[in-house]
């Protein structure tokens, strides 16, 4: 078993061990190491076009994060007061949020944009002399409705996991509603709650797919690079793509320990 699963391990993560060793090769070959440099991290910092996707990257992931994050939290604390086959249905619905295949999500927002627009666009050009399109817009849309079940199903564990007798004592002690979510419900969501965020930040900041159908003229990091290596890789791909595997194993790894049993709570 130990065999087996150094194999499953070695499989996962050796091409992308290989990626990262590739990235510092000092010739212009991508599969080959010729030499030691971070010539190419360099380059792909200082080239324009990288840094705009990546900016793009960072807007859309941030924005369709906070998005996800508070949807997600009050579908959270909505769905921790139901009970009987409501709650049923509404976490079935979550849960096939999350195991469609990105592929179906973008396809379907794509039709489903594109129809609301053909409606609105003759009405709104009319009125104000502008019509919606493809965009940031739809992009931000598109990720915070997809990672928003994310956040749900972190936030609403955390929910039920702590003592509800403590809102009830908050409740007699004379506390309010509004009170006693922010002096007691809060802080015990919390890690939850931004374990949330970076995963969303994440998701939505490592999409392709989803994005590639939605996206119209802004381009993203992760399109930026797909439309890189059909004309070649080369080390400046590798350096680029060790440097966002390295974020995003950074935020998860931040995400995992926030949601550790043991993790310290805001406001203990």
């Amino acid at each position: 078993m130990r065999a087996y699963a150094i194999a499953v391990f070695a499989f996962l993560y050796l091409p992308i061990g290989i990626i990262a060793l590739f990235s510092f090769s000092a010739g212009r070959s991508a599969s080959s190491m010729q030499g030691f440099s971070t010539e190419w991290y360099g380059r792909a910092l200082s080239n324009p076009f990288v840094m705009e996707a990546l900016w793009t990257s960072i807007k859309v992931a941030f924005l369709s994060a906070v998005l996800a994050t508070v949807m997600g939290t009050m579908a959270a604390l909505a769905l921790t007061g139901m009970r009987g086959q409501l709650r049923v249905f509404f976490d079935t619905l979550v849960q096939v949020a999350v195991m469609i295949p990105g592929i179906v999500i973008g396809i379907a927002t794509l039709i489903a944009l594109v129809t609301v627009f053909d409606l609105i666009n003759p009405w709104l050009e009319a009125m104000s002399g502008r019509r919606l399109s493809l965009g940031m817009g739809s992009l931000i849309g598109l990720h915070g409705m997809f990672t928003m079940s994310l956040v749900i199903l972190l936030v609403r564990g955390r929910l039920e996991s702590f003592d509800r007798a403590q809102i009830e004592a908050s409740g007699d002690l004379g506390a309010g509603p509004v009170a006693t979510f922010v002096q007691v419900t809060l802080p015990q969501i919390a890690p939850a709650i931004l374990a949330g965020f970076l995963l969303a930040f994440t998701f939505s900041f490592d999409d392709f797919i989803m994005a590639f159908f939605v996206a119209g003229s802004e381009t993203t990091l992760p399109i930026y690079i797909f439309s890189s290596i059909r004309r070649g890789v080369t080390p400046e791909i590798n350096a680029i793509g060790t440097m966002v595997m390295v974020a995003s194993l950074t935020l998860l790894i931040i995400a995992q320990v926030l949601l550790r049993p043991g993790a310290p709570r805001a406001g203990r």
